[in-house]
């Protein structure tokens, strides 16, 4: 027999619960259950392809995010490139200085900036991350750690390609970005928009996993753009703008312009688009528009780009403009993506 008084006294039990717990967050209510069995790595850029190989050694096995987002980054970091490890291209003052971060699916997460003569500054973040009670290092203090830590120093010496490419720059100097207030203080010559080969002068690769246990991690590795003023630090070595991982919702991360990346805390941003409902690839453009709405015009000198796993096993990526590309690797797939653009 129906009780009003009961149905009354329910409801307003039902009503005060809701009130007196007022701290359920939107993640409880929005849970993306993950896909348990399919691994998946994506990384940025074409270098991505050999990455994912790497990463792979570990995923394919059944083998833990974090340990494959820092063996598939030491693969680029390992090589001769333009823009990731101690062969890369140098600051304008001739030193190469390193930054790196990682995170896994506890949000543990380990940086270190401004690092020199160190081959693998992935792992020194990794090792901050694990073995002391901070985020980040830089400089002196993190390749002081390093050392302790027992990674050996090496020759501080540049590459023969970065050698060739500084002296080069060297006797132009002629870069002068129209949107550097600094260059009014006689603060100039700047980093160039592009490299000799036509490339856009970016700065990284960024690595999201997602293993066979449905947890996610991100590492993301760089030299920093060619040329640039020392001491300047771009997006990558910072949790939340070069890179982040919620394991509730998904992981992101960034390259290009890392200055614009900063601006929208641009990896964090794409996760909590994730988070309200957004596929990866609508995340990613979504916060490659804000960058657009900021920019307006200037945008046509840079070039911003993200990726994206969703926790359900869903990736995706987009970019500011055309030319940017990310490597997917899964059990049965392995290609290199061209991302749709804004302009």
């Amino acid at each position: 027999m129906f009780n009003r008084r009961k149905f009354v006294e329910a409801s307003f039990l039902s009503s005060l619960g809701t009130f007196i717990n007022p701290f359920k967050t939107s993640s409880e209510e929005e849970f993306i259950p993950p896909v348990l069995g399919k691994p998946v790595v994506l990384s940025t850029w074409d270098t991505g392809i050999a990455a994912n190989k790497g990463a792979w050694e570990v995923l394919g096995k059944g083998g833990r995010a974090l340990d494959a987002v820092e063996a598939g980054v030491m693969v680029t970091e390992s090589s001769q490139n333009c823009c990731v490890g101690l062969g890369a291209n140098p600051d304008r003052d001739g030193f190469v200085t390193l930054d790196a971060c990682i995170m896994d699916e506890f949000s543990n997460c380990g940086s270190v900036a401004f690092l020199e003569r160190i081959k693998h500054p992935i792992s020194v973040a990794r090792r901050v991350m694990e073995k002391t009670p901070h985020v980040m290092l830089v400089g002196s203090g993190a390749q002081q750690f390093a050392v302790a830590e027992g990674f050996p120093l090496e020759k501080q010496e540049l590459s023969p390609e970065a050698k060739q490419a500084y002296e080069n720059w060297l006797k132009k100097s002629e870069y002068k970005p129209v949107v550097n207030i600094e260059n009014t203080k006689s603060h100039g010559p700047f980093a160039p928009q592009y490299l000799e080969n036509g490339e856009l002068n970016h700065d990284t690769i960024g690595m999201i996993a997602m293993d066979a246990k449905g947890n996610l991690s991100g590492s993301c590795t760089t030299s920093g753009m060619g040329f640039k003023m020392r001491g300047r630090l771009g997006d990558s070595p910072i949790i939340g703008a070069g890179l982040f991982v919620d394991n509730e919702v998904g992981a992101a991360t960034a390259t290009g312009q890392g200055e614009d990346v900063i601006r929208i805390a641009g990896s964090h941003t794409v996760v909590e688009l994730m988070r309200q409902g957004l596929s990866p690839e609508q995340a990613c453009k979504k916060a490659v528009e804000r960058i657009l709405r900021i920019k307006k015009d200037k945008a046509k000198e840079i070039q911003i780009g993200f990726i994206a796993i969703k926790k359900n096993g869903e990736y995706g990526g987009y970019a500011l403009q055309k030319g940017f590309s990310f490597a997917v690797k899964t059990g049965n797939v392995e290609k290199l993506v061209q991302a749709k653009s804004l302009i």
